[in-house]
């Protein structure tokens, strides 16, 4: 590793650690231990089974915060992968290990980057800051917005906030994540009567009266979306009914969705609209609605302009805003009025076996977050 750049260097290190969320499994002792040799002051932040941690430099003015996460996904089966998934390996110029990509290699340019900057402008305006945790592939319910619940009681609130998700599509820094959509799921039990297939008029199919509502469901237009958002969208991703006999009708059906949705309508606009339905076929039914994000929105404004700025000085590409995929944990810190970007390496093979990432995108990767400091803090 030592013919490696610092933040390469980094980033095997940290991939190296087994750290299957919600463990941390040493990552933050190592950010840590490197953070406050450079002088930053951290609180250790443990919630239930889950690490976090809160770093600052400097002692007033607008604060810039770096945000991520230190757990990984599982592996899934070991043997699929072509190198072990915690034996950090390059191959023709990529870092082969789960989290290369999400978000190890993100968290490596961070602290490089800092430290570069902290080196440079000792006396930097305003304060730089890093929100980590353990637990955002998981519950997420111990991690981000335990600390954020924390941060208000402490009366400190980011201004900016980079969040190191995997954002870019083909070359490193082509896209930004201004924004998120919203993710509303539903777990529903549609009740019929059990009984013999050979006697259906002594039973109520819960299939089958389910079918015409579940298909308008799937088919309704549930807005058009606007400027920053594609249209609200409906996945139902999972169906179960029966006994596993062939000669019995089930008494009931649980179907799980979850919508996507934009900021044109509300999490209770859909509820409504979608028991609506349901209503209307006349359906038996419990539903149980779980919001797991509000959509949010940073528009352009100087941190986006910083993010554009620091891709352009870097790789001369003109970054496309975008607000395309699933949640992050910007979702609790975009509340706080905090603007929120989410910028890091290609995410072609997250969550995949073989994750991997380039060596060469790390390092850019961190020159374009020294970028986006010097022109925000210095």
């Amino acid at each position: 590793m030592a013919n490696h750049s610092p933040t390469v260097e980094l980033a095997m290190q940290l991939v190296a650690l087994p750290s299957v969320t919600p463990e941390d499994a040493g990552c933050q002792a190592m950010m840590i231990k490197r953070l406050k040799a450079c002088g930053f002051t951290v609180e250790n932040l443990r919630f239930g089974d889950v690490d976090n941690f809160w770093a600052i430099h400097g002692n007033s003015g607008p604060i810039f915060c770096f945000a991520g996460h230190t757990d990984v996904v599982p592996t899934g089966p070991i043997e699929s992968w072509s190198h072990p998934p915690f034996m950090p390996t390059i191959v023709e110029g990529q870092l082969y290990g789960r989290g290369s990509a999400d978000m190890k290699g993100s968290l490596a340019a961070m602290v490089v980057a800092a430290e570069t900057f902290v080196n440079e402008f000792p006396n930097h305006q305003g304060r730089l800051a890093f929100l980590i945790t353990s637990d955002e592939e998981g519950l997420a319910v111990n991690g981000t917005v335990k600390v954020v619940d924390w941060l208000q009681e402490q009366g400190i609130t980011p201004e900016w906030c980079l969040v190191g998700e995997p954002s870019s599509s083909i070359q490193c820094g082509d896209t930004i994540k201004n924004g998120r959509r919203g993710s509303l799921g539903c777990n529903l039990m549609i009740k019929g009567t059990q009984g013999h297939v050979a006697y259906p008029h002594l039973a109520a199919n819960p299939i089958h009266l389910s079918l015409p509502a579940l298909d308008e469901l799937a088919s309704q237009v549930w807005d058009q979306g606007n400027d920053f958002f594609p249209a609200t969208s409906l996945q139902i991703s999972n169906i179960n009914a029966g006994t596993g006999a062939t000669n019995v009708i089930p008494g009931s059906i649980k179907v799980v969705f979850n919508f996507r949705f934009s900021t044109e309508v509300t999490e209770l606009e859909l509820k409504d609209r979608a028991e609506a339905i349901l209503s209307k076929h006349q359906l038996d039914y419990e539903a149980v609605w779980s919001l797991s994000g509000q959509p949010f929105l940073t528009e352009k404004g100087d941190l986006v302009q910083a993010a554009l700025n620091g891709i352009a000085k870097t790789t001369h590409l003109e970054a496309q805003l975008s607000t395309a995929g699933g949640t992050s944990d910007g979702r609790f810190i975009a509340p706080l009025g905090t603007q929120v970007v989410e910028l890091g390496p290609v995410n072609q093979s997250i969550h995949r076996v073989d994750e991997n990432v380039s060596i060469a995108d790390l390092n850019t990767l961190t020159k374009i977050y020294q970028n986006i400091l010097q022109e925000l803090l210095a």
